[in-house]
């Protein structure tokens, strides 16, 4: 027998007196645990690379280490997935929203420590992304395996799934109400008290874990107690308007360049031209180094000039214009060293460049309002609304943004400037690309789970699985004598007509037939005098949701399916897909 069966049974032995609900709340404190010690791990590997690489760099004078470093971490990166892991772990948010839509939720057990490794590597050598996907993916796969390992029905697997990904998320920012707000904005958990509970737990223990492992400061150690004033909301609407348009940039640079870098078929290619723009723009600006938290730390104090550390300009970091034109020129090129670390081979996410572009996208209105124009707006309060803004913007999640600000700089005071940018930028955002960069990939393939129970149940449904092919197609050249000879043995009553290439000429059906059937002088009629063409075609591996659009518009409960060359496959039928609708929506609730 082997050990892992050995050691269920033995756990399944030690639980056996537990209610499910009982087992559920242990296995969030366990799931807890690991993903916060996961957790821990991981920023003290990043870190200790970060540090080896650059804090013996000179302050007044740029290093040409920042040209190579990027490229480095990429292709260890890549060299690590490509060789070891054997699997795609980037986009680690969108990963598991696939896992829970298209594979029962379950994710492979190595990406509860590869993505750890290949994160922190990228990270750790300058690639320009966030520590957050990574982790999440780490985390999910986390709770995803250990409900492997109970054998545990697709519910319950997703739910600790989710323990573990909001666990992450809580340890990594010491948020835990912004863990399980993640999950149920972003992955789209449904909220009932039996999900909720579990939550809560995974979040708490892994907080309360990286509090004693790292201590009780939140992530941003400021004061903004005092700082809002009513006289400052237009100043604040206009941070939302600035923050949605830049989180519409920010989505369709990132699409932009994930593009360009798909046609590129040759990794070395990718890792040349990847690691060389992003180390040219690393070069004249470093705050793109890493994840960038150092920077937005900096500029929401205030203190420009750790901004021009190690620069080319640091000379001018007391001109006031010049610092403007730097800061914009970081927002901007910001996205574009994030979107060439990950299209390039790199492990990272977008979670800390938002809040990166973010916090550029506030201190640049209130430096620029109080420099230019003799305002008074307190530069700390922007910088965090603005990282609410964009990332509310970019992610499509108000809330998660909302909580993890006031949670990351015990800011509660910026609840009305964080609801009211927050709100904004998550209109205007939407009203220019209503898909999160999460979700973009999803939404178009039909892959999405969301809040509306019945679309997502029809994610779960296979077109290929419901499509029945015991339908016996006849030849172009036939005569009704032969379709009678047909007839005769199969008990289907429809007949798809196709040519010698099988391609989909029509259908024929029995009662169209029927009347000349036992007409003996009528048998040798071509069968096109008895074909019709079909209300419509359905192509092979089209999306469900599609499929019940065509029906609709047919009026039909029986359509043929087609591959792109419109050869006939199969047919599907309206009643089957019911049928399993019924079926899967009583598995999933």
């Amino acid at each position: 027998m082997k050990p892992t069966h050995i050691m269920y049974h033995y756990v399944t032995k030690l639980t056996k007196r537990m209610s499910d609900k009982q087992l559920m709340m242990l296995l969030a404190i366990i799931i807890g645990l690991v993903a916060g010690f996961g957790t821990f791990i991981f920023e003290e590997l990043l870190h200790t690379i970060k540090n080896l690489l650059v804090s013996w760099f000179p302050e007044k004078n740029a290093s040409f280490l920042f040209l190579i470093y990027p490229a480095i971490g990429i292709i260890l990166a890549s060299l690590f997935v490509k060789y070891w892991v054997k699997d795609n772990i980037s986009e680690g948010v969108t990963r598991v929203l696939y896992a829970m839509s298209k594979k029962g939720s379950r994710i492979k057990l190595h990406n509860t420590y590869s993505s750890i490794i290949g994160g922190a590597t990228t990270i750790g050598f300058g690639g320009s992304v966030g520590p957050e996907a990574p982790i999440v993916l780490t985390g999910a796969a986390i709770g995803s395996n250990v409900a492997s390992f109970m054998r545990m029905n697709y519910k319950n697997t997703t739910l600790l799934l989710c323990c573990g990904a909001a666990a992450a998320v809580a340890a990594i920012f010491k948020a835990p109400i912004t863990g399980v707000i993640f999950v149920l904005e972003i992955l789209m958990l449904d909220i009932t008290v039996a999900s909720i509970i579990p939550l809560i737990i995974a979040t708490v223990t892994a907080t309360t874990l990286v509090f004693f492992l790292k201590g009780f400061d939140p992530i941003l150690a400021v004061n903004v107690s005092g700082t809002f004033s009513l006289g400052n909301i237009p100043m604040y609407i206009l941070l939302g308007l600035v923050c949605g348009l830049t989180s519409y940039y920010f989505t369709s640079v990132n699409g932009l360049v994930a593009n360009f870098f798909e046609k590129i078929e040759s990794q070395y290619k990718r890792w040349l031209i990847g690691g060389s723009v992003l180390g040219v723009l690393i070069f004249v600006f470093p705050p793109l180094y890493g994840e960038g938290y150092e920077a937005f730390s900096s500029l929401m104090n205030g203190e420009i000039e750790p901004l021009f550390k190690s620069s080319l300009f640091y000379a001018y970091k007391d001109v006031s214009w010049f610092i403007v034109l730097y800061l914009v020129a970081i927002l901007f090129f910001k996205v574009i060293a994030m979107s060439a670390t990950n299209a390039s081979g790199g492990v990272g996410g977008t979670f800390a460049p938002s809040l990166f572009v973010g916090a550029f996208a506030g201190a640049i209105i209130a430096f620029v309002s109080n420099t230019f124009f003799g305002m008074d707006l307190p530069i700390m309060s922007f910088t965090l609304v603005g990282m609410a803004g964009v990332m509310s913007g970019v992610m499509k999640a108000p809330l998660t943004s909302i909580f993890l600000i006031a949670e990351l700089s015990n800011g509660y005071g910026l609840f009305i400037p964080l609801m009211l940018v927050s709100s904004v930028s998550f209109v205007m955002g939407y009203y220019l690309d209503p898909d999160s960069i999460y979700t973009k990939k999803l939404a178009k393939s039909g892959e999405l789970l969301t809040h509306n129970k019945d679309k997502s149940v029809m994610v779960f449904l296979d077109l290929s699985k419901l499509m029945e092919t015991d339908f016996h197609p006849i030849n172009e050249r036939s005569t009704l004598s032969d379709l009678v000879k047909l007839i005769s043995n199969v008990k289907r009553n429809i007949f798809p007509v196709v040519n010698d290439s099988g391609t989909l000429l029509g259908v024929v059906q029995l009662d169209d037939i029927r009347s000349d059937m036992f007409t003996t002088s009528k048998y040798d009629s071509s069968i096109f005098d008895y074909m019709i063409p079909p209300p419509d075609t359905i192509l092979l591996n089209e999306q469900i949701n599609s499929v019940l659009d065509r029906f609709e518009s047919s009026k039909a409960w029986m359509l043929p399916v087609v591959d792109k060359d419109m050869r006939y496959v199969g047919f599907i039928s309206k009643s089957k897909i019911l049928a399993a609708y019924r079926a899967q929506l009583v598995r999933i609730s």
